[in-house]
């Protein structure tokens, strides 16, 4: 980074008409909690129970390829290992990708239901598509699992997510930390850009960080000097961030909510870490319980999320993101193998994983 403009990123990178399910407490329901999961998946192998109780197929509906890598890198072989690692047969677990089609998201949701489908885990690619996917799952007495968005004014049953506000107040925070550490000239010129407004993740994204950052831009401590429309979007975010930094060319700070969008921005980590082999678990254990017809333990679906369209409260599972500066990078995504050390230590970065330990 230029000495001259010391740009932070900080980057990150959602009823049915079925009968309730047993709410007996019976010592045969195996008992988790949202804190169960782990690097080794040993909380899927501990419901194994469930899958003979169950009938049905699962299927798990991603959104794209685009805004985030995630969805193939990880997401669904996550998603994939946790059900094989609950027995749920390989032939009962169905994984779409809807590439960025609201018309193959909502047309995967149908062919699975017509398939056997007797839950659905869906990330919508927006609230639009959602609705419509979760009135079709509702008319056919299937149950919808929100995954990592909340679909608004929908008719979802469970959500499974990252408590996405404290993700903000994390890039908040780190962004104050950062201006901090790096000496970044009084009063910080602030680039605070967004994620796409029709996600209701990058909404909670902004009302943690503008939490933080609000009290200062009114202050004068900071000073607020462009906000771009917000996208998901890579090459969309570029551009908004070069329109942006020549308007204000005395920029020396940013915030960008995504990894994805920050990457052509700026190359240095540190983020918002959402470790996503948590969610995945997370939303595979829930599916589980939802199949076999049993109520989740109330330790797992430990938390509500707020549906503002229709002024709900919805059961969800809300893991905990982790903030991560270089000293420990080796703790977090290399241990959990979500950035491999040899592509991140290659070139020049190869001082900086020798000071800081990554390997």
């Amino acid at each position: 980074m230029a000495a001259s403009a010391a740009l932070v990123a900080a980057a990150c990178s959602s009823s049915t008409t079925t009968s309730a399910p047993s709410s007996s407490g019976s010592s045969a329901v195996p008992q988790i909690s949202a804190a169960s999961f782990n690097l080794t998946f040993s909380a899927m192998t501990a419901i194994k129970s469930l899958a003979a109780k169950g009938h049905g197929k699962v299927a798990v509906i991603l959104p794209d390829t685009v805004s985030s890598t995630r969805y193939v890198e990880f997401d669904a072989p996550y998603l994939k290992k946790s059900f094989q690692l609950a027995g749920l047969p390989t032939s009962d677990t169905i994984i779409e990708n809807a590439l960025g089609s609201d018309a193959t998201q909502f047309s995967d949701a149908q062919a699975a239901i017509t398939n056997g489908a007797t839950v659905l885990v869906v990330d919508p690619l927006d609230s639009g598509v959602g609705s419509r996917i979760e009135s079709y799952a509702k008319s056919h007495g299937v149950p919808v699992i929100d995954y990592d968005r909340l679909t608004l004014g929908g008719t979802r049953k469970y959500y499974v997510s990252f408590n996405n506000t404290y993700v903000g107040t994390l890039l908040g925070n780190g962004l104050v930390s950062c201006i901090t550490a790096w000496h970044v000239k009084s009063p910080a010129q602030v680039i605070v850009m967004r994620g796409d407004p029709t996600d209701n993740n990058a909404t909670l994204f902004a009302n943690g960080y503008l939490a933080v950052l609000t009290p200062k831009f009114s202050s004068g401590t900071y000073k607020d000097v462009a906000n771009p429309a917000g996208t998901w979007t890579p090459a969309t975010a570029l551009t908004e961030f070069q329109a942006a930094y020549t308007a204000h060319p005395n920029a020396n700070a940013g915030l960008m909510p995504n990894d994805e969008n920050a990457a052509p921005i700026i190359h240095y980590l540190i983020t918002v870490y959402k470790p996503i082999y948590l969610e995945a678990q997370a939303a595979a254990a829930l599916a589980m319980y939802l199949r076999a017809g049993v109520t989740p333990p109330a330790a797992l679906v430990n938390g509500f999320a707020t549906d503002v369209n229709t002024h709900t409260k919805v059961p969800s599972i809300l893991e905990t993101p982790e903030w991560v500066t270089p000293d420990k990078v080796q703790s977090t995504v290399i241990k959990d193998g979500f950035v491999p050390a040899s592509q991140l230590c290659s070139g020049s970065y190869a001082a900086d994983c020798t000071k800081y330990g990554i390997s």
